[in-house]
Order: structure tokens, then C-alpha cells, then sequence
């Protein structure tokens, strides 16, 4: 007789479940029935461990900005934190477009089932200590964000305001971009999102020939990087 599966393991697969779920079919697809099914448990189980779909969905997002948290700490600090901040939206831009479905859930933008996670204003400080979800990976646009201020690339400002003006735009062009408004491919990066990232490290203080090198050192950093990513996967 095959052991019991332990309820961490359980919970564990259902996330999984309810990821794999959300990629291939989209929000429709995440419900009790077809996520016991693909664990091959009872629908009970989604109660029994959850207490519901909306604590399921809850996890869910917890498990999307630990995963887009994850991908951001990679891209590290290097002596040019403007640079540090084009490689962090194009490390957002790629994470996020790998698993649309599941950051549309992760952001609330979309509600399966009705049941949509509640987030916190992360720019308040009393929004930062209620946060459960999102802040791990806000901080590091955040500290991108304070060393550009500190290097007097940015003027002196509200480092989280300043910051969630990067994500907002950065988040925006992603959003547009997965709808298909920048044209197919990568072609919107060129035309749209580095521009729109030289003009807002522009606003916030720095000038268009320093933030035009740093976009460019990103963007070299970034090809040495899917290049050797590349060559890893040919060895």
C-alpha cells in the first residue's frame, strides 16, 4: 500500500494543479471539480485544506510574486542603478509574459470565480505592514529606486511614490503588450518600453544621455545574459 500523502503535499500539488490550470485554460478552467480531478483527490480535498477557492486563489498569488520576487532578485546591483532599473523591467517584462494568466491573477486583474485577492497600497507604510503579497518583489524597484536617489540620478523624493511611478508604467506597457497593442513578439520593447523608461528617469531627475547609456548597458547585460542562457542549454 502506497503511503498517504501528507496535507503540505496535498496543498502543495493543488497550487500546482491551479497554475497549470490558469496557463492552459485561463480563469474559467480554476474550479474545485477540475483541480481535484488533475491531483487526483476528492473535491473535498480543495475544502479540507483550503477551507475554499478563494484561500486557494489566495495562495495562488502568494506563489505568483514569490516566483516574480524570485526572478528580480537575479538581476543583482551593478554600479549604474538606472541601468539596475531597465534590467528589472525587462526581468518584470519576461517573467510576466511566460505566465499571463497567472500574473493576471496575481494582480488582481482578473477574479476566477469571482474571487479576487485583496492587496495593499504598498506606497503607506501602514499599507507595507498589512501587505501579505507583493511587497518582497516591490522592494527591489524600491532599492533600485533609493540608490538611483542616493547616486543623485534621481532628485531627492519619496522613494516608494518614485518607485510606484516605475511600476505603474512598467506594469501598464506589460498589460498593453499581452493584449497585443505593441505588435506581435518582442518589437515593443525598442519602441516602447525603453523610451518610456528614458522618459520617466528623466522626470524623476536624471538626463537623457545618462539614462540613454544606462537603458543601453541594460540592454547588453540582457542580451549577454538569453546568450548565455542559450549556450547553457546547448551543453
Amino acid at each position: 500500500m502506497s503511503p498517504k500523502p501528507r496535507a503540505t503535499d496535498v496543498k502543495d500539488r493543488l497550487v500546482e494543479a491551479a497554475i497549470r490550470l490558469l496557463d492552459d485554460g485561463g480563469p474559467e478552467s480554476l474550479q474545485a471539480r477540475k483541480l481535484a480531478a488533475e491531483v487526483g483527490v476528492s473535491t473535498m480535498a480543495v475544502y479540507t485544506h483550503f477551507g475554499g477557492m478563494a484561500a486557494l486563489v489566495d495562495e495562488v498569488v502568494r506563489t505568483g510574486f514569490r516566483k516574480l520576487s524570485a526572478a528580480l532578485a537575479e538581476v543583482g546591483e551593478s554600479d549604474d542603478p538606472v541601468a539596475d532599473v531597465f534590467s528589472l523591467a525587462r526581468t518584470y517584462r519576461h517573467t510576466v509574459a511566460e505566465q499571463p494568466q497567472l500574473f493576471a491573477v496575481t494582480f488582481g486583474q482578473i477574479a476566477p470565480g469571482g474571487k479576487r485577492a485583496t492587496l495593499s497600497d504598498l506606497t503607506t507604510e501602514a499599507g507595507r505592514e498589512a501587505a501579505n503579497e507583493g511587497l518582497e518583489a516591490f522592494d527591489h524597484i524600491v532599492r533600485a529606486t533609493e540608490r538611483a536617489i542616493e547616486a543623485g540620478r534621481f532628485r531627492p523624493t519619496d522613494k516608494y511614490q518614485a518607485a510606484a511611478q516605475l511600476w505603474s508604467a512598467l506594469h501598464g506597457f506589460v498589460t498593453l503588450e499581452a493584449s497585443g497593442h505593441f505588435g506581435p513578439g518582442e518589437q515593443g520593447i525598442d519602441h516602447i518600453l525603453i523610451p518610456l523608461g528614458i522618459t520617466l528617469s528623466v522626470g524623476l531627475g536624471d538626463t537623457v544621455e545618462r539614462a540613454g547609456r544606462s537603458a543601453e548597458a541594460a540592454r547588453a547585460a540582457w542580451r549577454a545574459k538569453t546568450r548565455n542562457a542559450r549556450q547553457g542549454g546547448n551543453d
